[in-house]
C-alpha cells in the first residue's frame, strides 16, 4: 500500500479556494470508488499557505491508471477536468510524496 500526498504551495489569498477544489475533487474521488482523500492546510509547516491532500493506493500501477483516467467514464474525467480548471492560478508550486506504508 502507498501512500500519495499532492503538496500544493498556494498564492497569498488563494487557499480558500483551492481548498475548495480540493474537498470538490475529494468527494468526488469517493463517490466514483477512487477511496477517501484527505484534505489539511498548513498551522505551522515550511512554508505558509500550504495544501496537503492524500490518499491511499494498493500499487504504483493503481496509481498510474487513476492518474490516466483508466476505468473512468468520460463524464467523470470532464468533472475532474471542471472542479480542477484554472488550479494553476492558485498555486505557486507543488510537489508529489509517495511514501510506503509499513504499518
Amino acid at each position: 500500500m502507498l501512500l500519495i500526498r499532492e503538496v500544493m504551495y498556494c498564492k497569498p489569498g488563494k487557499v480558500r479556494a483551492m481548498v475548495e477544489k480540493s474537498l470538490a475533487m475529494a468527494k468526488l474521488s469517493e463517490k466514483s470508488g477512487l477511496g477517501k482523500m484527505r484534505v489539511m492546510t498548513d498551522f505551522c509547516a515550511e512554508r505558509y499557505w500550504t495544501i496537503v491532500s492524500e490518499f491511499e493506493v494498493p500499487t504504483m500501477q493503481a496509481f498510474e491508471e487513476m492518474m490516466q483516467g483508466q476505468g473512468q467514464s468520460p463524464e467523470l474525467n470532464k468533472e475532474f477536468e471542471k472542479i480542477m480548471e484554472g488550479y494553476h492560478d492558485l498555486v505557486e508550486h507543488g510537489r508529489r510524496e509517495i511514501y510506503k506504508i509499513e504499518g
